[in-house]
């Protein structure tokens, strides 16, 4: 029997820029009816002029596929009241980084003691804060490490929406609950993988990513949010494209799971005999949370084995040669 998703939306994902995100762009829209897509560009998207031209490019590249992209503001310091104000109607929230704790963050925030001004305006303005919530301390350490900070926050702006991005640990799932304001996402290598997945046997390049993959007890905890069905948790995959090449030679952080998130999501229900539940992890906890009116398009997915191909052009996929049991119907296999 096929299973029918309506409009799933994926709330974080990178697609990159020019070649790549025209490459990589359709894998999303396909599985997807909306993405939140990250502003950690070249230069980052933190004017309205490069919010409004990222966002046309993203539209241009998944070409008639019925897509919405929704592109956070990359976080400045000396953000305005007037300069938000005037995109607030365009505007989907706006992305915290830290200074060098992933991609493409160089530009963000130095000095976390800078930010409340902006934060101010936000809760004013009732846009959601999203954050990359890792500090710059011992790599296993540094989400752990950052729930001070989303306790300050979530605190000292009690309105303000706050999402913990891509959580792995076991203390970022139990604060989950302390305060009515906050909210979660988690991807699929952190709920279903561990450290040993790239470090346990020959090194992994390919589910090498940031923050890193946690232990057994920090995956089981975010499998525990999953299968209890929480309702502040929604599905964003933190899908990182980068060149065979650049993982393999540059220790790229990444992986890139956007051609198979769905059937493995299915794959991960069905074992656990909740299927019925995956519709509210890939969307409609999402279109609560944040308040969305996302396209209307059901995405069928097929009881069909399929391989994982070993490469998309120059990209390694996760799971690559796997055989999985769900397929996207009218997806391309390679």
């Amino acid at each position: 029997m096929n299973l029918t998703l309506n409009s799933p939306l994926d709330m974080h994902v990178h697609l990159r820029q020019d070649d790549m995100l025209r490459f990589v762009a359709p894998f999303t829209a396909q599985q997807f009816v909306g993405a939140v897509c990250m502003p950690n560009t070249l230069p980052p998207v933190d004017r309205a002029d490069r919010l409004d031209a990222y966002t046309a490019s993203i539209r241009k590249a998944v070409g008639d596929l019925s897509f919405d992209p929704y592109v956070p503001l990359f976080f400045r310091d000396d953000l305005t009241r007037e300069e938000l104000t005037a995109m607030r109607d365009r505007l989907f929230g706006v992305k915290l980084y830290p200074a060098g704790v992933t991609t493409n963050s160089d530009a963000g925030v130095a000095e976390l003691g800078k930010i409340e001004p902006v934060l101010d305006i936000l809760q004013d303005l009732d846009l959601p804060l999203l954050v990359h919530g890792e500090t710059n301390g011992y790599s296993h350490d540094r989400e752990r490490e950052f729930v001070a900070v989303y306790d300050h926050i979530a605190t000292t702006f009690p309105r303000l929406r706050l999402i913990m991005e891509h959580i792995s640990t076991v203390e970022a799932a139990e604060f989950l609950d302390k305060h009515d304001n906050v909210f979660a996402t988690i991807t699929l290598h952190h709920l279903c993988h561990t450290l040993d997945d790239v470090l346990g046997g020959p090194f992994n390049p390919f589910y090498f990513c940031k923050p890193i993959l946690k232990s057994p007890r920090d995956r089981d905890a975010l499998q525990s949010l999953v299968k209890a069905g929480h309702p502040k948790i929604m599905f964003g995959s933190d899908s990182a494209p980068h060149t065979e090449v650049a993982k393999r030679t540059e220790g790229a952080a990444g992986c890139f799971t956007a051609p198979v998130l769905l059937p493995c999501l299915a794959e991960f229900f069905e074992d656990h005999d909740l299927l019925d539940q995956l519709q509210a992890f890939v969307s409609d906890n999402a279109q609560r949370i944040y308040r969305l009116d996302p396209p209307r398009r059901d995405v069928v997915l097929e009881p069909r084995t399929w391989t994982v191909p070993p490469r998309y052009g120059s990209i390694v996929p996760m799971n690559a040669g796997a055989h999985l049991r769900w397929k996207v119907q009218n997806a391309p296999e390679e």
